[in-house]
């Protein structure tokens, strides 16, 4: 079983920055792929970043390259979502994820296919 804890959101104006964590419980963390999707009020729940269970490989949400970086703390059991030159339209709840599979790789998942989730924590941009 994982547990997974969000923090780090916030209200931030557009062209900001801001770091979410994503505590995990559980021994098996270090060999799982972790990632993070959002959902915006009205709208369907989009991937945005994975990274691999070994932290070789990450993969993004065209509209995130460049701006987001995803990074795993294997020590402290954390993923981590640095968020730079945020916009109005990064505004959205955003959730840490794993599909939970030994090994996993990192690629454009689909939210069907997630077997633990965090709660989600609020990021809103200000224009």
């Amino acid at each position: 079983q994982v547990q997974l804890v969000e923090s780090g959101g916030g209200l931030v104006q557009a062209g900001g920055s801001l770091r979410l964590s994503c505590a995990a419980s559980g021994r098996t963390f270090s060999s799982y792929a972790m990632g993070w999707f959002r959902q915006a009020p009205g709208k369907e729940r989009e991937f945005v970043a994975a990274i691999s269970w070994s932290g070789g490989t990450t993969y993004y949400l065209d509209s995130v390259k460049g701006r987001f970086t995803i990074s795993t703390d294997n020590a402290k059991n954390t993923v981590y979502l640095q968020m730079n030159m945020l916009k109005p339209e990064d505004t959205a709840v955003y959730y840490c994820t794993t599909p939970g599979i030994h090994y996993g790789g990192a690629e454009k998942w689909n939210y069907t296919g997630m077997r633990y989730w965090g709660k989600g924590t609020l990021v809103t941009v200000s224009s």
